[in-house]
Formats: C-alpha cells, structure tokens, sequence
C-alpha cells in the first residue's frame, strides 16, 4: 500500500435532502364538481448514509469528495398521489470509520462491521397533503403542510485500523521486519528511522488455519503525545487493537526504560489503552547467547515476554503461540 494512498483523516460536508411539500388539491370530476380534498402527502428527503465496507483499508476514495448532497422529496399530488422519495446518497467506509462533528468534535458513530449503514445526515420529512385534515367538522381544508428542510453536517471521518494485535515501539524497533517474516506483507525496511510512515497489516497464518491480523504502526518517540515524530497521527489506530505487542531490540540501553517510555506515551494519548493486554518481544537476538539472555531476564518488565529473531526464525513460534493464547483468552473474556 503506498504511501500517498493510505488517507485515514477527511472532512466532508453532508447535506440531506428537503421533504417534499404536501399538496392542496381537490378532486373536480365531471359529475362531481365538489369531490373533496385528495392532495397526496410529499416524499422524504434523500438520506446521507454511511456503509461498512470490508474491500475498503482506506479514505483515499473520499479525498476529493468534500461534498455529499442528497436529493430533494418531491411534492404530493392529486388522487392522493405520495411524492418521490429524495435519492439517498451512500458513502462507502472502510470497517474501524468513525464519524465526528467537525464542529463539536462529537462522536456520531462508529462503523465495525460489514454492511452497517448509518445515517449521518436525516432527510426532512414530507408535508402531508390536505387529504389529512379532513373531518366531520371541516371538509375543505384548503391547506397542506410543507416538507421539513434539509439538514446540514460537516463530519470528520477517521479511519482507526481494525488489527488483532498491534506492533509498538521505537523506530528500528524491528516492526517491519517482523511483520514481513510472519505474514505476506510487504513494508518498507531500511536501516533508518521513520521507513514505515503508514500501517501496514498483514494476515499470520498460525496452526490448524488459524490466523489473526497483525498491524505494524509507525514507530512512536518519546513526546509522541505532544506532536513529536509521526506517532501522534497514528496512535489512534492502536485503540483498535486486541493486543499491543511491544517490541523492543535487544541491544537497546535499557529495556525496561524503553518500554516505560512507550507505556507512558500510550498513557498519555489515551489512558484506557493500557487496560489492553501487552506483549513484550525481545528483537534482533541473531548474536545474543544464552548468558546474555539470562542477564537481559532479570531486568525486564513484568509483562509476557519472548526473545525472537525475525531474520533467523528464532522465537518467532513461540511467539505466535503466546499471541494466539492471548486472542483465545480475550475472545473468553467477552
């Protein structure tokens, strides 16, 4: 997925349609001059809708469309005769779309599944036609109501990526790298920070064609939460995730201060992500022993955790195992 074409951030202004008037009309007839009230009511308004869509990852599709506008209900006429429903405007999504007031910043909805609809914008009820207020006492009646007006919302679309497990840490973590040994994904890999600029997902096949979605988020800075780096603008796509999966490389200076760092991070951008179960990998260990291994343990935070190489294979089962136990025990838990 290239860069330029993952968008997870619009801004689309949405405008329902108005109901249609209703009508005032009287039936005169050859031999029934005076037949009495038969003005039909009007139609709806066109609803603005938004649609789960499982074959969309991203926004890209809705970049340029800033401006959503359903149709206008038409007007009832004579026999009783309803007006036409305004024509519905239908916004595809990816799954994990939240929908705010661009104004506000209110959360509308969220869309999760595949085929939810939900209305962001509510077309205006049609006006019922004379034919309604006809009574004993008034036979006449020589008015109708008109159609409710069109309502207008300005909506901002984020897209927070649906993953089973999500991959945290610094840049040159290993996170790509991980993420292209275990699944047929293919992100960028190089020997600088910042290479990943955008999620990647990949599918991990585990035994028994089992598999879970693995996301590789771009790497998080300490003062992500105050704008520093990228992380802030894809924190966000960790809220989805099942399991956060910390990695950190086995040379690092101090494991376990890493490791606060990101927790700190995540606390601060949003303290229920810690309530999420955490992981902790262990990377690059293509040249550490088993002395070395001991001495690391013993500092380590109290957390999960597995020693792994993505590049030999070392620890890479194991970890699948432990990931796997974790997603069967969360799918208990709810």
């Amino acid at each position: 997925m290239a860069g330029s074409s993952f968008v997870d951030y619009v801004k689309i202004f949405c405008r329902s349609g108005n109901g249609g008037a209703g009508s005032r009309h009287f039936r005169r007839e050859k031999f029934e001059p005076k037949g009495g009230p038969d003005g039909g009511d009007g139609g709806r308004g066109g609803h603005v809708i938004l649609r789960g869509n499982q074959n969309y990852w991203t926004l890209i599709h809705l970049k340029y469309q800033r401006h959503v506008i359903a149709g206008h209900g038409g007007s009832g006429s004579r026999s009783r005769s309803s007006g036409a429903s305004g024509e519905d405007k239908t916004i595809e999504v990816p799954l994990g779309t939240v929908a705010k007031d661009a104004e506000t910043g209110e959360v509308l909805f969220e869309i999760t599944t595949h085929g939810e609809e939900r209305i962001v914008a509510q077309g205006g009820r049609g006006g019922l036609g004379n034919v309604n207020f006809k009574s004993s006492t008034h036979q006449a009646p020589r008015y109708a109501q008109p159609g409710e007006p069109s309502v207008e919302v300005p909506v901002v679309l984020e897209l927070k990526v649906l993953a089973d497990v999500g991959l945290v840490g610094f840049p040159n973590a290993g996170k790509s790298t991980l993420l292209a040994a275990v699944s047929a994904a293919k992100p960028e890999i190089a020997d600088y920070p910042f290479t990943t600029l955008i999620p990647n997902l990949g599918i991990v096949e585990y035994r028994d064609y089992k598999s879970f979605v693995m996301a590789d988020i771009p790497g998080i800075i300490e003062g992500a939460h105050e704008g520093k780096g990228i992380g802030l603008r894809f924190l966000r796509h960790i809220e989805r995730n099942s399991i956060l999966l910390f990695m950190v490389p086995s040379d690092s200076e101090d494991i376990r201060k890493e490791y606060q760092i990101l927790i700190s991070e995540l606390q601060q951008f949003n303290p229920e992500l810690l309530d999420k179960k955490r992981l902790l990998a262990i990377s690059k260990t293509d040249f550490l022993d088993d002395e070395l291994q001991g001495e690391l343990e013993k500092d380590l935070p109290d957390v999960p955790y597995v020693f792994i190489s993505s590049v030999t294979g070392y620890g890479i089962a194991q970890l699948k195992d432990m990931i796997w136990k974790e997603l069967e025990t969360s799918m208990l838990e709810r």
